[in-house]
């Protein structure tokens, strides 16, 4: 697989954890909160496509669709807190709670990557290096996942709490695309 083929597929992977993060940054994330994130879905974008290639598309058929389903459900529950914490008393800081708690960060690294499974089977059937193929979509899925939650952040500190209201809509939306796709 050519270079540019590679780092376009990675870029594509990395897209569904760039939009997830972009509403949690609105929330706020502390440095620690984007470092742990951020490595957990690069983890998962290398695992998952390995995990592909050796599981087959049975397996990714079942497990990606139901822990797709339990990452957007996630999102929507994160969504809706930080909208109704909003509204209520202003403080938006619970949903930051669930990011720090281990189950939290692996249904939502595990719901951004699952994509990446299937590619693994797909990319079973061609002649690649598939060390070097899922190193490259986890380091760009890495990466995106941190300038989605510091790009999230940013805006979030320059808007203000209306910040935390568009970021929870973001996630309710980014959520109900998964289910229904």
């Amino acid at each position: 697989m050519e270079l540019l083929t590679l780092l376009a597929l990675a870029v594509a992977l990395g897209t569904d954890a760039f939009s997830m993060c972009l509403g949690l940054g609105l929330a706020g994330v502390t440095r620690r909160q984007v470092l742990v994130i951020s490595l957990t879905v690069l983890v998962f974008h290398i695992v998952m496509p390995l995990l592909g290639w050796y599981a087959g598309e049975l397996a990714g058929a079942l497990a990606g669709r139901a822990a797709g389903i339990a990452g957007a459900l996630l999102l929507i529950y994160l969504g809706a807190k930080m909208i109704l914490s909003e509204l209520k008393s202003g403080d938006a800081a619970n949903p930051k709670v669930v990011l720090v708690n281990n189950l939290g960060l692996f249904l939502l690294a595990a719901s951004v990557s699952m994509d990446a499974l299937s590619v693994g089977f797909s990319l079973g059937t061609r002649q690649v290096n598939l060390l070097l193929t899922a190193g490259v979509i986890g380091a760009v899925a890495g990466v995106m996942t941190a300038a989605g939650l510091l790009l999230g952040r940013f805006v979030g500190d320059r808007v203000g709490k209306r910040a935390v209201l568009v970021g929870g809509i973001l996630l309710i939306v980014i959520g109900i695309y998964m289910v229904l796709s």
